[in-house]
């Protein structure tokens, strides 16, 4: 990338890292003027995430990644280390969510997890403390095991109440009548319906952050892969791209051919599952079975050719462990002609069913203008308006080569996330024969070896089937990691959901939930 061309536009010294990425040390005055130059040029705020770097007599670091259309802007906060090293004296750095509301609920967790706060910020209540660690306990503290246990009493939630003749509240969760993971939902409603609705999650925080702290490359691999099952390939893939740009490590191209293919494989499961789901939650019985049966059929073939149906571990640092012959090839393309048949003929069913379009239309919308305003992204922020994805915004494996058909709507409802999905499966099925036909023949698909990093960084960006999946990694200098943030585009689409219920009733909170499809704990929500 051009970092001459940030200088000048931002006017604080850049320096590029592989892949398109830049990156930048600022104070707190550029931190928030860079922020607002951002937020007016329309760019995305992508993550924000904390490092304590004392181990390395640096202080703290406060990290705010941003999409920009020429790549990753990363820009880096060192707090001041007098203050830092001071144990009765707050950190602090200034707050982003009024320029990007998404940045509210990172800060939040940035304080339970490092102890350091965003100035001036409106909502300062914990976000993953639930009340489990006393409010001065910090788990990513360097000298911290992240394995203490305390016995203090959970804290009661300041959750906003609404007050008026006839609101009250109905409280749902954390527990579920299913499988779900646990999340809490408080409505305030009239009648039926919603008039504000306020979640709580961090029930199943895992400690994710600090499990990946004093790792090798290769185990931070493994774990990468294990942060969120249903998009285990896009994580395991955003990691190597960061441990592979900051360790210099080349990869074979056959390899990139065969990271897309797993990846667009695990885009189809996971829409065959959630299209399901939708008329199932609309009283469709029909839909659950027979997209339950072809995601049955899809993840089986996963295990037989790649050897898990979620397809963990194929890939490494470096390159993949698998590889495709003859007859495997035939086989996937026999399957993208089979369900692509299958599934165009469940649309027609699905798009003539006055049941379910009574349904979906028109429940649930975010309007383009609210999206763009709240960041909304993914494949939700795609059926409002927001053409954005990044495998068509970078130069990832073979999409610059295959060109993306991106799906977009303007209704922002159920039904148009209904639509967007079935699209999407057209466009991977597409993607997929011509991987499979077209990807680069002589090229090793084994990893290569990895060089030993040093004290070094480095970024992975890779749109999974939800949205734009991000990690970013430091290593100090025995190429262990000094520190591995991993973000879910969920953090950015769960406060919208809080929007889209409003004026909509109760009944059809379940139909417009799954429509957004996030997940609940996938990166330590």
């Amino acid at each position: 990338m051009n970092t001459e061309l940030f200088e000048e536009r931002y006017g604080v010294p850049f320096s590029a890292l592989p892949g398109p990425v830049c990156v930048a040390q600022v104070d707190a005055h550029d931190w928030l003027r860079v922020a607002q130059m951002i937020r007016t040029e329309g760019a995305r705020l992508i993550s924000l995430w904390g490092t304590d770097r004392r181990p390395l007599e640096q202080g703290d670091v406060v990290s705010a990644a941003y999409c920009v259309p020429e790549g990753l802007l990363w820009l880096r906060l060192v707090l001041d280390q007098e203050k830092s090293a001071a144990e009765d004296e707050t950190k602090s750095y200034p707050d982003l969510a009024l320029l990007f509301p998404a940045a509210l609920r990172m800060q939040r967790a940035l304080f339970d997890l490092l102890g350091i706060v965003a100035a001036g910020a409106q909502d300062q209540r914990p976000w993953l403390n639930h009340g489990c660690w006393p409010r001065d306990y910090f788990p990513l503290r360097h000298g911290n095991s992240g394995q203490e246990q305390f016995n203090t009493e959970l804290l009661p939630y300041p959750f906003v109440t609404v007050a008026g003749d006839g609101v009250h509240e109905i409280a749902v969760g954390p527990v579920h009548a299913g499988v779900i993971e646990p999340g809490h939902f408080r409505f305030s409603v009239v009648g039926e319906k919603v008039l504000r609705l306020e979640q709580r999650f961090a029930y199943a925080h895992k400690g994710i952050d600090k499990l990946f702290i004093g790792r090798s490359i290769a185990q931070g691999a493994q774990l990468a892969g294990r942060v969120c099952g249903d998009a285990s390939v896009a994580f395991t893939w955003a990691y190597c791209m960061a441990a592979e740009a900051a360790s210099g490590c080349a990869v074979p191209k056959r390899a990139e051919w065969l990271r897309a293919l797993l990846l667009e494989r695990e885009r189809v499961a996971n829409h065959l599952g959630d299209l399901g789901a939708l008329g199932n939650d609309a009283g469709f019985a029909l839909g659950l079975s027979h997209f339950t049966r072809l995601k049955e059929d899809w993840v089986r073939l996963n295990l037989q050719l790649f050897g898990h149906r979620f397809m963990m571990d194929r890939i490494v640092p470096g390159g993949v462990t698998i590889d495709l012959d003859a007859s495997a090839s035939t086989a996937l393309l026999t399957q993208c002609d089979v369900v692509g048949a299958e599934v165009q003929a469940l649309r027609q069913i699905y798009d003539g069913h006055s049941g379910l379009q009574d349904r979906f239309i028109g429940a649930g919308r975010v309007t383009p203008k609210l999206a763009a305003k709240l960041g909304l992204c993914g494949l939700v922020g795609r059926a409002s308006g927001q053409a954005w994805d990044a495998r068509a915004g970078q130069v990832l494996g073979p999409y610059a080569q295959l060109g993306i058909g991106m799906a977009t709507e303007q209704r922002g409802d159920v039904a148009a996330r209904v639509a967007v999905r079935f699209d999407e499966i057209a466009e991977s099925l597409r993607l997929l024969r011509e991987i499979v036909r077209t990807s680069p023949a002589t090229a090793s698909a084994l990893p290569s070896t990895l060089p030993v990093a040093s004290a070094n960084l480095g970024t992975g960006w890779v749109e999974g089937f939800r949205g734009a999946v991000f990690v970013a990694l430091e290593t100090d200098a025995q190429g262990a990691i000094l520190r591995c943030h991993c973000h879910d585009p969920s953090w950015h689409n769960w406060p919208v959901l809080q929007h889209a219920i409003m004026d909509n009733i109760v009944p059809d909170f379940p139909l417009i939930n799954k429509s957004f499809g996030l997940s609940y704990a996938g990166a330590d929500l």
